[in-house]
Order: structure tokens, then C-alpha cells, then sequence
């Protein structure tokens, strides 16, 4: 935007010397050659600072890209402390697991698929093996970095579906499912609307056809809860669901997980502004009102309508409002995130209540606070948006067409997400089997998966 404004400047400086020469045809001609060459230089310094890295803006995202990669382990923790204890090491076997095999295949061939040039469906292949990504500027942060920090939000999204089969599916069909669903959902939702080249218009052109989503409302949250409600489906119930189901066998390591997770959020919504400036800062700011907003309204809904709130439901909701405000922050002010983080906390505890009544079991709720908490702010982007802080109205600033491009971006990523994830599931299930036996589920998969137990007690 400040390269924007001294085009600009320079355009009107330029017009002005123009002006200056109208007493004659031969002066008007003399400034009418200048002020188009002072624009040349101009568009010529603006084209160079675009290029060049800016030692700030590096800084702030090396920090931000650590970040976010802590947010995978603040999710193992946070997952782990909800489950039975006979398969918190599983869950946190599963998580570091994906920071392992998804960075690897991120290198590979992922973000070639999904940052590549190439228009449409995917990016190509020309960023095989980091090809091409190197120390070169992206925008002013070296591209090495973009495709770093990039690589960690393809950590944390199959992480996130853990959650929804969490204590019922196979390792090894995990890490399967896990690799097909980044390669085949992740990359191509992400492409499209993040990494499409600037000038396609093709079916797949949901960021370049103006779709807000700026940390992966739709490309993380969304994209992944709808493939964890179909594992839930695919697999069925957990043995004894629920009746049978004991509590969160340590709630202290969620709450530790869920605080590690509001720290990375940071990293994860303010870092995707990608320079160290005022968007970066105001997206900070509102993903904590939003966070505070949501966890509030979720501890007051429990205390009126149960007579006490619980540490359980604060945390949940806080997540459910990091959730609401991820593609939002770039775009909203603190009323907004108010808003935001308020209708995600009731959104999210309204479908967490009613999962046992439409009879699926998502084990920790991925679809109501992932899947609910994303699409609410998804669709409240395009209502709370002011113009002044992300370039883009909505719909309380007259621009009501904002939300239908909204609703398209989350029906894109439901439907394709939902049939392509639903498929690999079932493919993966004819080849390895996706749950495990009876026996090893009643054991519990610490044992039955790695042989080892989270806790050993000593007389």
C-alpha cells in the first residue's frame, strides 16, 4: 500500500510539473515527456522494492514460521489431555508424526502443488524438491522462508482431523490417509485460493475471484473438519460411545495445549500478512479479542445453562473463536473480532451439544469447532469487512456481494473436501483397514499401536 501511494505521488508530482510548462505548445510537450519518464522511474523503484528483502519483515516471519510450527505440538497436547489415557501416546505419536511426513512431503512435491505457477486445479511441478526456491526475494521476505512458513500450515491442517477418529483408527492408516489428503485436498484448496496466478479466471480462481481468507479459514479450518466428519462417518462409533466414554483423563495438559495454541495463533494469523506493518498488528490484536471474545461467551452459556462453567468449555471455546477470527483478521477491527468470536463460541457449543443427538462420533468435536467456528468466519469476513484495513467492504460497508463470494469459497471446500476425503478414506480402508481390532481398541492403541504406556506406576 505505501508502494502504492508514492506511485501515486509521484504520478501527481509529475502532472503538476506538466501543468507548469502550459504556456507554450513546446513546453506542454517537454513536461508531458517527463512526467512520463518520472513515472517510468517511479514504477521502476516500486517494481525494485517489491523485490528486495526487507530485514525486518524477515525477522518477524522467522519468528512467525516457528510459531506456528509450536502449534502442532500445542494440539498434540491439547488432543492428548481429552482422550482416555490408554491412547494419549497415539495422539501424540499422530501429531509428531505429521510434522515429520508432512514437512518432508512438503519439499517433495507439495508446495510445488500448491504455490506452483501453473493455473487451474494445481500449481504444477516446478518447485519439486524446493527447485527454484532459494534466497531469491518473494515479495520482501526470501522465498525459502514464504515456502517455509507456507510448509506449517500444511503441517497443522491433517493434524487438526486426529481429533475426529482419535482412539479407533490404525497407524498406519493414518499415515496413509494423512499423505493422500495433503497431496490430493490440501494442496489443490490451498492453490486456489492463495496461489493462483494473479491474471487466472479459471473455475479454480476463488482467491482472484476475490474470496477472503486471510490464515486459512477455508483452506485449513473448513477444508479439514469436513474431511474429520467424514472419518467419523466412515468409521463409526467408538466401542461404547456413549455410555462407556470416560471424561478427558488430564485436563491440565489441555489447558496446556490450548494455551500453546493462542500463543502460535499469532504466529499463524498475524504472520500471514507476510511484512512486519499495521495489518500484521491489527490481525494480532482482533485474533485475541476474538479468542477472549469466544472463550467468554462459552464459559456463560455453561454457567447459565448447567450452573457452572467449566475449564473444559473456556478453552474450547477459546479455540472455537481463534478458529472464527483466522480468515477474518486481516480484514476486521475489534468490533468485528467481538462479533466474530461471540457467534463462534455459541455457534460451536450449539453443534458440539447436538453431536450425540445427530448420531456421529467426532471424538473431539473437530467438525463443531473447526468445521462450525471456520464457516461462521468465513461468512462473517464477508459481513464485518471494512475497506480501510484489508482493501475489501462488506456487507455493513454496502458491499453485499462480498458474501456471496464467501458462500462460494466455502461451498467450494465443503463439497470437494467432503467427496474427495470420503474416497481416500474408503481407499485406504480396502487396502489396510482403517480401525483397529476390538481387542486393541478395549487395550487401548498406546499399547496395541507402539507398545508403551503414557504413565508407569510405581509402588
Amino acid at each position: 500500500m505505501k508502494q502504492t501511494k508514492k506511485l501515486i505521488m509521484m504520478l501527481m508530482i509529475c502532472i503538476g510539473c506538466s501543468a507548469l510548462f502550459g504556456s507554450t505548445a513546446m513546453a506542454q510537450e517537454v513536461g508531458v515527456v517527463e512526467a512520463v519518464e518520472a513515472v517510468a522511474e517511479a514504477v521502476a523503484e516500486v517494481t525494485e522494492a517489491a523485490d528486495e528483502i526487507n530485514a525486518a519483515d524477515t525477522a518477524w516471519m522467522l519468528i512467525a514460521t516457528a510459531l506456528v510450527l509450536l502449534m502442532t505440538p500445542g494440539l498434540a497436547f491439547f488432543y492428548g489431555g481429552l482422550v482416555r489415557r490408554k491412547n494419549v501416546l497415539s495422539v501424540l505419536m499422530q501429531c509428531f508424526m505429521c510434522m515429520c511426513v508432512m514437512t518432508v512431503l512438503w519439499v517433495v512435491i507439495g508446495y510445488s502443488l500448491a504455490f506452483g505457477s501453473q493455473p487451474g486445479f494445481w500449481g504444477g511441478f516446478e518447485h519439486m524438491m524446493f527447485n527454484g526456491v532459494g534466497l531469491e526475494a518473494n515479495g520482501t521476505i526470501p522465498h525459502v522462508l514464504f515456502a517455509a512458513f507456507q510448509g506449517m500450515f500444511a503441517i497443522i491442517t491433517p493434524a487438526l482431523i486426529i481429533g475426529a477418529f482419535a482412539e479407533r483408527m490404525k497407524f498406519s492408516a493414518f499415515l496413509f490417509f494423512s499423505i493422500l489428503w495433503l497431496l490430493f485436498v490440501y494442496c489443490p484448496v490451498c492453490h486456489w485460493v492463495w496461489g493462483q496466478p494473479g491474471d487466472y479466471e479459471g473455475f479454480f480462481a476463488l482467491g482472484n475471484d476475490g474470496a477472503l481468507d486471510f490464515a486459512g479459514g477455508t483452506v485449513v479450518h473448513i477444508n479439514a473438519a469436513v474431511a474429520a466428519l467424514m472419518a467419523a462417518f466412515v468409521l463409526g462409533k467408538r466401542a461404547g460411545y456413549p455410555s462407556k466414554i470416560s471424561p478427558p483423563h488430564n485436563l491440565p495438559f489441555a489447558v496446556l495445549g490450548a494455551g500453546l495454541l493462542w500463543f502460535g495463533w499469532f504466529g499463524f494469523n498475524a504472520g500471514s500478512e507476510l511484512a512486519a506493518d499495521a495489518v500484521a498488528a491489527n490481525a494480532l490484536l482482533v485474533t485475541h479479542v476474538a479468542a477472549s471474545a469466544a472463550g467468554v461467551t462459552w464459559a456463560l452459556i455453561e454457567w447459565i445453562k448447567r450452573g457452572k462453567p467449566t475449564v473444559l468449555g473456556i478453552i474450547t471455546g477459546a479455540v472455537a473463536g481463534l478458529v472464527g477470527i483466522t480468515p477474518a483478521c486481516g480484514f476486521v477491527n475489534s468490533s468485528g473480532a467481538l462479533a466474530i468470536g461471540a457467534g463462534a463460541g455459541i455457534l460451536a457449543f450449539v453443534f458440539v451439544a447436538l453431536k450425540e443427538k445427530l448420531g456421529y462420533d467426532d471424538s473431539l468435536d473437530v467438525w463443531g469447532v473447526h468445521g462450525i467456528a471456520g464457516i461462521w468466519g468465513a461468512l462473517a469476513t464477508g459481513i464485518f469487512a471494512i475497506e480501510a484495513i484489508g482493501g475489501t467492504a462488506g456487507v455493513l460497508e454496502g458491499n453485499g456481494g462480498q458474501l456471496l463470494i464467501q458462500c462460494k469459497a466455502v461451498l467450494y471446500t465443503l463439497i470437494y473436501s467432503g467427496i474427495v476425503s470420503f474416497v481416500l478414506l474408503k481407499a485406504v480402508d480396502l487396502v489396510v483397514g482403517l480401525r483397529i481390532a476390538e481387542q486393541a481398541e478395549r487395550v487401548g492403541l498406546d499399547l496395541s499401536d507402539h507398545a508403551e504406556a503414557a504413565y508407569t506406576l510405581v509402588d
